[in-house]
Parts: structure tokens; sequence; C-alpha cells
């Protein structure tokens, strides 16, 4: 596993004792990573496909993202290219609540007008 993957009981972004919901809010916090989830959830993948589907990040980002997703448990490689393990496929279950969330936190808040506030 790279040095730099999120691991409960180790400091991470905004934990110094590394408690499991701040390791996991670390990783899923980085660039690309909730959109890769996002993929292997619908089928999985080679690496050129999820690149494709990732509109053509770029491959350095990718592979940084694949090391740590891999390292994290949360994705493996197979014969069908990439997929979710069933740690990775339950925690994009367990995010189905904060999409609902969002949804309405979105309805509240009307819709974005430029040069608002912010």
């Amino acid at each position: 596993m790279g040095a730099s993957t999120p691991r409960p009981g180790v400091p991470v972004r905004g934990s110094e004792s590394g408690r499991p919901v701040m390791a996991a809010l670390d990783l899923l916090g980085r660039r690309w990573t909730m959109r890769i989830l996002w993929e292997l959830s619908q089928a999985p993948a080679g690496f050129r496909e999820l690149q494709r589907r990732c509109e053509r990040m770029s491959s350095s980002v990718l592979s940084t993202r694949i090391e740590e997703l891999t390292g994290a448990r949360l994705l493996t490689l197979d014969g069908d290219g990439y997929r979710l393990t069933q740690l990775g496929q339950d925690l994009v279950e367990s995010l189905s609540p904060l999409a609902a969330w969002s949804q309405r936190w979105a309805e509240e808040m009307g819709p974005a007008t430029a040069g608002g506030p912010g």
C-alpha cells in the first residue's frame, strides 16, 4: 500500500488520531476518487475504459487513485478489469443517504445564480 493511502489509526488530514471516519473522508475527498467508485459500481472496467469513463483523466492520477483504492481494499483487479470489492460495494451503498440528503439540500438552496455570494 502506498505511504499516502489514508488508513484508520494513522494520522490523516483533520485527525491526528486517524479515526476511521476521518481516514475514510480523507480518502473519499481526493480528486476523482468518488467518480472512480461510481463508475466501478456500474460495471467493472479495464484501465483505459475507466480512464475514458472518467472524462479522460490523466493516467498518472488514475494510477495513483487505483493504487490507493486497492490498498484501501475498495477495489481489485480481476479478469474483467477493476471492480469493487464487497467493502467497496458496501461503501457505495452507504452513500445513498448522503445522495438523498444532498438532493434535499439542493432543493432548499434553490437555483444557483452566477455572481452570488461566496
